[in-house]
């Protein structure tokens, strides 16, 4: 796992600043500490942090070149299968003078050109520059699990792995996008391709930007996932015997590292099926890292425990006990623009814990999209099925009236409110997955944007960033068009951003045999019955496991990666918090309603509501704004 970073200016009236080339490359220093490299020749410069994963010598420092020094590379990832390509690109002459994938890459251009992207299984962000056609080539991985962050104008394009790369030239605009901060306030992280800065923009998953002396061309999709060949000649035994068999492979071809490897173990099925197959894999002993939290409803250890001592791991745990208010600065100035999912802080501790034993770890990331794992699938399909028998007479004349006087139930989540189910009633299902996939009630959202906030916004509504993806899918089954939607924005955006932001802050790479491509376009074919069976989800995924975990592994409640936020603001964050957001600095922004942030606050220190979630979300973008935007 490297970064990458760099600028090219293609219509060629000035040549490229090998300082700033430099300074973008250093303020990722965490992503690579073992080695650095920056390469200018007149408009392109190109510059790489290394942490050395596979071939450790000198032959695998970046930039890395072609034999003739046409092509120039900078990449980071890890490509599981290019040792199958090395073999044939010898015969077709190629010299080899590394061990990496990162010069398979290169070959694979040569041959393939923008194509390339086709034969790469792994995760990968990378760029190509093309001394004699004068063209520099971006992509990224087909889940996103690797960032690219750009900015261009008519004369130029400056990228790198992180925002902060980008935030080293002081020619870049940063003008605050609001559009992105009104996705952020809804979503809790701006989904692709918006990034907070009106101009700079992160490369969507499986896209590909081409720069010529011409201009910029792209971004190009090169792969989607269908799942509109389900499969439904097969038995439950089918599905369970391949399903095992890719999960196993995909595993496989991620041990491969000349440096220690291990993997998260949180005692949850996703975490836990990798160690199984980990384990099934390899002759050695599996390391496995393990954290919970002092407060018992969010400790899961005695869990984790059980499985390690199942396959005998050499296993590590912690309790932390968070120290909120020394890692606040450390995410924000990790994450680069505002990032609100507060399960950022359990994964940044695992990974500073997996840091002290291994180089690498394997994590279960992409399990509950796959397998429909979230109560919100069951919920939602719950309201569907009453959503399509009742007649729209009955919908206007007595649910959308009841809606209005129904009492809001705020202390509860919102799938649980009266009015919050009796309104998603009366909506299209797709309108529907989004209330319950969002922070604000329409509700909440008039209260706290300020008048300003909302004529900036020109009426734009974050609706259609789930609508975008919704209609996209081809299908018309309801929960694969649910599971469509989380893979191509809630992964990327939130899961792939914050395990990327947090490992990498660690210097630590982590791979996940679940986003493997073929894998999933598997389980694309699985038909939803075997997913979410009447009220068990992931009910494929855990027959297929029964050999290998025990039924209170498998079968227990399920707990997402969470921390006591409402406890925190009413504790140990709380004066810390109160001087921040209810200050008159914070307030001369301009964004929100001081006196709507008020009532929160006295409403939530009271009992009286829980607003733990809303105040992350507000805290993280003043800390993120005092820190990026008043430099």
């Amino acid at each position: 796992m490297c970064g990458i970073a760099g600028s090219y200016n293609f219509r060629g009236s000035k040549g490229v600043d090998p300082e700033l080339v430099q300074r973008m490359t250093d303020i990722i220093q965490h992503r690579g500490p073992d080695a650095d490299g920056v390469y200018v020749k007149d408009n392109i410069g190109l510059g790489h942090r290394r942490l050395s994963i596979i071939d450790l010598s000198e032959a695998g420092r970046q930039p890395m070149f072609s034999l003739d020094r046409q092509f120039a590379i900078v990449f980071n990832g890890e490509i599981y299968n290019y040792l199958d390509y090395r073999e044939n690109l010898q015969q077709r002459g190629h010299k080899f003078h590394s061990k990496t994938d990162t010069e398979v890459i290169i070959y694979l251009y040569r041959e393939y050109g923008e194509q390339c992207v086709q034969y790469l299984r792994g995760m990968f962000a990378f760029a190509i520059w093309d001394e004699q056609q004068q063209q520099l080539f971006l992509a990224v991985d087909r889940l996103g699990k690797k960032p690219i962050y750009y900015y261009a104008d008519d004369y130029r394009i400056v990228f790198g792995s992180e925002l902060k790369c980008l935030l080293q030239d002081p020619t870049i605009p940063k003008e605050i996008n609001y559009e992105a901060l009104y996705d952020y306030l809804m979503y809790l992280y701006v989904p692709a391709p918006k990034t907070i800065f009106k101009h700079i923009y992160k490369l969507p998953p499986a896209h590909y930007l081409v720069c010529k002396p011409t201009g910029i061309h792209g971004p190009y999709e090169y792969w989607d996932l269908s799942f509109a060949r389900v499969e439904e000649q097969h038995n439950e035994s089918y599905f369970c015997e391949k399903l095992i068999e890719l999960f196993e492979e995909a595993t496989r071809i991620r041990l491969m590292s000349d440096v220690p490897l291990g993997a998260f173990l949180s005692g949850g099925i996703d975490s836990s099926g990798v160690v199984a197959m980990m384990a099934q894999s390899t002759k050695g002993q599996v390391i496995t890292t393990s954290i919970g939290f002092e407060e018992r409803q969010f400790n899961e250890l005695d869990f984790a425990r059980k499985v390690s001592q199942q396959y005998h791991t050499d296993h590590f745990e912690r309790v932390v006990k968070a120290d909120a208010l020394g890692i606040l600065d450390k995410i924000v100035w990790h994450f680069d623009e505002p990032f609100a999912d507060s399960s950022a802080v359990p994964t940044y501790y695992v990974s500073k814990l997996s840091r002290e034993k291994v180089t690498v770890a394997l994590a279960g990331d992409a399990g509950d999209e796959n397998f429909a794992g979230y109560a919100k699938y069951s919920i939602d399909m719950l309201e569907h099925a009453l959503r399509t028998r009742i007649p729209n007479v009955i919908k206007q004349a007595i649910i959308t009236p009841l809606a209005n006087i129904y009492p809001q139930w705020d202390w509860l989540p919102q799938y649980l409110r009266g009015k919050f189910f009796l309104t998603n009633l009366t909506l299209s299902h797709a309108h529907g997955f989004y209330r319950t996939n969002t922070y604000l009630t329409q509700h909440e959202q008039n209260q706290l944007l300020s008048e300003d906030f909302k004529r900036s916004i020109h009426g734009y509504d974050p609706f259609t960033v789930i609508e975008q993806f919704y209609k996209k899918a081809d299908t018309d089954d309801p929960l694969s068009k649910m599971q469509y939607v989380d893979i191509k924005n809630y992964l990327p955006g939130d899961i792939l951003v914050k395990v990327d932001r947090m490992s990498m802050a660690n210097s630590l790479e982590v791979r996940a045999p679940m986003l493997d491509h073929k894998f999933m376009e598997f389980v694309a074919t699985i038909p939803v019955r075997f997913k979410l069976h009447g009220q068990e989800k992931k009910y494929i995924l855990k027959k297929a496991l029964t050999p290998y975990l025990p039924p209170e592994i498998l079968y227990r409640k399920k707990h997402g990666f969470e921390i006591p936020l409402d406890k925190w603001f009413r504790n140990e964050l709380k004066d810390f918090s109160q001087e921040t957001l209810l200050s008159s600095k914070t307030y001369s922004r301009g964004f929100f309603q001081p006196a709507y942030v008020e009532k929160m606050w006295q409403q939530h220190q009271s009992g009286q509501r829980n607003f733990g979630t809303n105040f992350w979300t507000l805290l993280m973008f003043e800390l993120w704004y005092r820190r990026f935007m008043e430099l």
